[in-house]
C-alpha cells in the first residue's frame, strides 16, 4: 500500500466537505449528484439537488414525471440534456426491475452516463473498486506524478486509470475516489494550489520541479464564435407567444420567444420579422428594444436583444414549425425557459406587469 494513498485519505476523513448526498447516501441520491456535478460548481448544485429529490424522491417519480417539469426543476442549471438523459435512464431502469445497475460496464448501457459517471456511481454507491477519472483527477495526478501528456486525448484517460487502478483496490473505493475529487477542488486547484497543505506534497514532482503551473497539459481551445440574436416579443392583447424548442436540439424541450442569428447585411429589427415569420407565420410590427442581454454557452456566445412586437396578421402554421402556445405574462414562470431567456423575462416583467391585470 502507498505511503501517499494513506495521506490522502487521512486528509479526505479529516477534511470532507458535508454534501447532501454524503450526509444520507443512496444509489439514486448518488447518481443525480453525479449528473449534476458534471461541469457544474458543488455550491451551485446543493440547492439544484435539494429541490429536485424533493420534487422527483424516487427512480419512479422520475420516471412517470412529465418532461416539461423534470426541465422546469433544472431550469438555471445548464447542459440540460443532463435532465432528459436522467430521466430516460430513469424510464429505462423501471422497465428492466427498478434498480440501478450496480457495476462500471452495465451503468455505462444507461442514457447520459458515461466512463467517468459509471466509475463514480459504482464507486461511491456500490464499492466497486473502478477509479475515478475527471478534470481534478487530471490534474491532481498529471501533477503528482509529472505526466506532461495532453490530458484532452483519450490515452491519456487511459494512462490514468491504469495506475490508479491498483491503488483504489487497497482502500475503500467511495472515499479513495471522493479523496482524490476533494483534494482537486480544495487544494490541488487549476490556479494558485495550496502545496503547502497538500498531503501529496512530499512525492509530488510538479511541487518539487516547479511545474504546478505547466501541468497538466491541455490543448488550447479554439476561439468561440459570437452570434448576435434578434428576439420578438409578440403581444396579442395580454397575452405573448413562446415556442418551444425540438428535443434533439441544444435546450431541447424549453422554451423561448421567437428569434434567431442575425444574418450578414440584416439588421436585428429585419432579423426578427425574418425570424418571425419563418417559426410563425405571423406578421407583426416592431416597437421598442430590451436591454440586451450577453450569455455564454460551451461553445459560443450570444448577444441576445429583443423587441416588442405586436401581432397584425395571419396564423400560426404548425407545418414544419415548433410548437407555439400564446401564454399570459404572468404564467411565464410556469414553463421552464433557458437563462438568456429568463434574464428576458425579468425585463418583461419589469416593463409591462403592471399594465397586464392579473
Amino acid at each position: 500500500m502507498a505511503q501517499w494513498s494513506s495521506d490522502l485519505l487521512t486528509w479526505y476523513h479529516a477534511h470532507k466537505r458535508a454534501m447532501p448526498w454524503r450526509t444520507t447516501p443512496s444509489p439514486y441520491r448518488i447518481w443525480v449528484s453525479e449528473i449534476m456535478l458534471q461541469q457544474t460548481q458543488v455550491d451551485t448544485v446543493i440547492p439544484y439537488f435539494n429541490r429536485f429529490l424533493r420534487t422527483f424522491p424516487s427512480i419512479k417519480k422520475l420516471a412517470q414525471a412529465d418532461t416539461q417539469d423534470v426541465l422546469k426543476a433544472w431550469e438555471g442549471l445548464g447542459y440540460y440534456s443532463r435532465a432528459r438523459n436522467l430521466q430516460k435512464a430513469a424510464l429505462q431502469i423501471t422497465q428492466t426491475g427498478g434498480r440501478i445497475p450496480r457495476n462500471f460496464e452495465d451503468l455505462q448501457t444507461l442514457p447520459g452516463i458515461g466512463p467517468y459517471c459509471a466509475a463514480a456511481i459504482a464507486s461511491i454507491a456500490f464499492g466497486e473498486p473502478v477509479p475515478v477519472v475527471d478534470g481534478n483527477v487530471f490534474r491532481v495526478f498529471t501533477r503528482f506524478w509529472g505526466i506532461h501528456d495532453d490530458i484532452t486525448k483519450p490515452a491519456t484517460r487511459s494512462v490514468l486509470f491504469s495506475r490508479l487502478s491498483p491503488h483504489v483496490k487497497n482502500h475503500n473505493p467511495a472515499d479513495f475516489n471522493q479523496a482524490i475529487m476533494e483534494l482537486g477542488a480544495l487544494v490541488c486547484r487549476p490556479t494558485n494550489p495550496d502545496c503547502t497543505n497538500c498531503p501529496l506534497k512530499p512525492r509530488c514532482i510538479a511541487r518539487k520541479n516547479k511545474l504546478t503551473g505547466i501541468l497538466p497539459v491541455k490543448k488550447k481551445k479554439a476561439s468561440t464564435p459570437h452570434h448576435a440574436i434578434g428576439v420578438g416579443i409578440i403581444w396579442k392583447k395580454d397575452t405573448l407567444l413562446i415556442a418551444r424548442r425540438a428535443d434533439n436540439k441544444m435546450l431541447g424541450g424549453l422554451w423561448e420567444f421567437p428569434g434567431g442569428k442575425q444574418e450578414p447585411r440584416e439588421t436585428l429589427r429585419e432579423t426578427v420579422l425574418r425570424e418571425v415569420r419563418e417559426e410563425t407565420a405571423l406578421e407583426v410590427s416592431i416597437g421598442d428594444c430590451y436591454q440586451p442581454i450577453k450569455h455564454t454557452y460551451s461553445h459560443f456566445s450570444i448577444t441576445m436583444t429583443a423587441y416588442d412586437c405586436t401581432y397584425t396578421a395571419g396564423r400560426i402554421s404548425r407545418k414544419g414549425r415548433p410548437p407555439c402556445k400564446w401564454v399570459h405574462a404572468k404564467k411565464l414562470s410556469d414553463f421552464p425557459f433557458p437563462t438568456a431567456n429568463k434574464k428576458l423575462i425579468d425585463q418583461i416583467w419589469s416593463r409591462h406587469l403592471s399594465a397586464v391585470g392579473s
